[in-house]
């Protein structure tokens, strides 16, 4: 029996796909851990997605994004967090190859299945909750952040430190990532598939492209503890599933994007005096 293929999502108003970014800075960072916690949370959150295994266990994957988007009248910058899963399409595993971390931190998926169920996204921006939330169904909900990142504009380095934070201003949870040092390769592993489930039970898949690479950091037992997902508040939903999940793992590897400086406005000079 042929199976009819599915009508695309609607596209709530006033929203306009594809969302396109102005400038893009991304932190992210992955602990292979016990696949258990990992399994009952996302059959709760996403019934039509399964945990995806590298040798027996589950990725967590905790990423921040900073971002620019440009609209018709005016401009607007957003920063969130999303803590997910790497899942795969219910019953759809067999079609994707057998691969370690690493091959999967590289891009090597080329059937894109592989992608992020997500269980949290904390927003500081009113727009991009309801945008989130609607187009893709994505679990977003409202938060505040405190980071330290790197920029041609500030000291040189290549740590990140950020704080989620409450609307209240209480921290819930923090990333660091202290990469100075340490060695990056570029990798492809773009688009980023994010999965979504919507209120009357469909699962939504959404792809992210990124033009350029990513710059991707593998962690070893000597280089772990430079990167860290700390739980601040393990009462909150996002630190109640963050503890369950990540238990006492390190991380296995960490994966950074920052948009290329456009323009620089140059150190002025002194003129002669006329006259």
């Amino acid at each position: 029996m042929t199976v009819p293929p599915l009508p695309l999502p609607p596209v709530a108003a006033p929203f306009l796909l594809p969302f396109h970014y102005g400038a893009l800075h991304q932190v992210g960072i992955d602990h292979l851990v016990d696949p258990g916690p990992a399994r009952d949370l996302v059959a709760r959150r996403h019934p039509g997605l399964e945990v995806a295994e590298f040798d027996s266990r589950a990725c967590v994957s905790t990423n921040f994004q900073l971002y620019f988007a440009q609209y018709a009248n005016g401009g607007g910058i957003t920063q969130e967090i999303e803590v997910s899963v790497i899942t795969v399409p219910r019953g759809q595993a067999h079609r994707v190859a057998a691969l370690s971390y690493a091959d999967y931190a590289a891009g090597t998926d080329s059937s894109k299945l592989l992608g992020i169920g997500r269980l949290h996204v904390l927003c500081d921006n009113p727009i991009a909750i309801e945008a989130g939330t609607k187009l893709f169904a994505e679990p977003k909900y409202a938060a505040r952040f405190s980071v330290s990142m790197p920029s041609p504009n500030g000291p040189d380095t290549q740590t990140w430190d950020v704080r989620c934070l409450t609307e209240d201003g209480a921290e819930l949870l923090s990333l660091t990532a202290r990469l100075d040092g340490l060695t990056a390769v570029p990798v492809h592993s773009a688009p980023v598939t994010g999965y979504g489930t919507t209120e009357d039970g469909r699962l939504l898949a959404g792809p992210m492209n990124v033009y350029q690479p990513y710059r991707l950091h593998l962690l070893d037992a000597a280089t772990a503890d430079r990167v860290s997902v700390h739980v601040t508040d393990p009462s909150s939903p996002a630190g109640a599933d963050l503890t369950a999940l990540l238990g006492d793992a390190s991380a296995a590897g960490a994966w950074t994007f920052q948009s290329a400086p456009i323009a620089a406005h140059n150190r002025p000079y002194y003129l002669p005096h006329a006259g």
